[in-house]
């Protein structure tokens, strides 16, 4: 019988996270999950217990991922699927607006945790020989608009730091920048307001999502992606 394989999703308490959750269980997968909020977190535990297993963690500290990075390792050995889809988005606000405290938390959440991620998940994956890590970017990780450039800056360095990992890994993991399009969701919302409406909402991503990453493979190595299918 073959073993499960292990997608790893970060921010998986809301949105796109938590959307793609059923969608991947459903497929056979083992799930891993972690999100900033430990109620939420808890509440996912008891509706997909064991083997899927779910963690506080807020991927802007490095001793949070180590965790549990260090706890997926022992449950489920190296992942084969890596969403590092946990991210904020600032206020609507021109730069110059934009506190030194919020600029500073956008980049925490939305740079360092990726690279966290993969700083403690590459070792193992690369020793295996395989898997892949999704970096969600974002539309503005490939153009700008005002009032979000701390979001903007964070996207476009995530295309960078996938892009460039993708050399160092020679491919043996595949490490991808996804923009995954724009979707109704709380973040879209907090930008867009009421016209967030008029955009597909988490669960009709996810479906189309959640296929398109699992056949995600070597060939894929360091291309800058969007989420397609229907």
């Amino acid at each position: 019988m073959q073993t499960a394989r292990t997608v790893v999703i970060t921010g998986c308490t809301r949105g796109l996270g938590r959307a793609m959750i059923p969608l991947f269980v459903d497929e056979g997968w083992r799930v891993a999950g972690c999100g900033r909020n430990a109620d939420q977190i808890a509440e996912l535990g008891r509706h997909w217990p064991a083997p899927h297993f779910f963690s506080p963690c807020d991927v802007s500290r490095d001793e949070d991922v180590a965790a549990f990075c260090a706890a997926i390792l022992e449950k489920a050995g190296p992942p084969d699927l890596v969403l590092n889809n946990a991210a904020i988005i600032n206020p609507n606000a021109p730069l110059w607006e934009t506190s030194a405290e919020d600029f500073s938390r956008i980049i925490d959440i939305n740079i360092k945790g990726p690279a966290a991620m993969m700083r403690h998940l590459l070792p193992a994956m690369l020793k295996r020989g395989s898997g892949v890590i999704v970096n969600f970017s974002s539309g503005w990780g490939r153009c700008t608009a005002a009032d979000v450039a701390p979001y903007c800056a964070t996207k476009y360095a995530i295309e960078g730091l996938s892009m460039a990992t993708a050399q160092d890994t020679g491919g043996k993991v595949a490490v991808i920048p996804m923009n995954p399009g724009i979707i109704d969701t709380d973040m879209l919302r907090s930008t867009f307001g009421g016209e967030a409406g008029g955009f597909p909402d988490a669960d009709d991503w996810a479906r189309r999502a959640v296929p398109f990453f699992i056949k995600l493979g070597p060939k894929d190595n360091g291309k800058p992606m969007t989420v397609t299918g229907g």
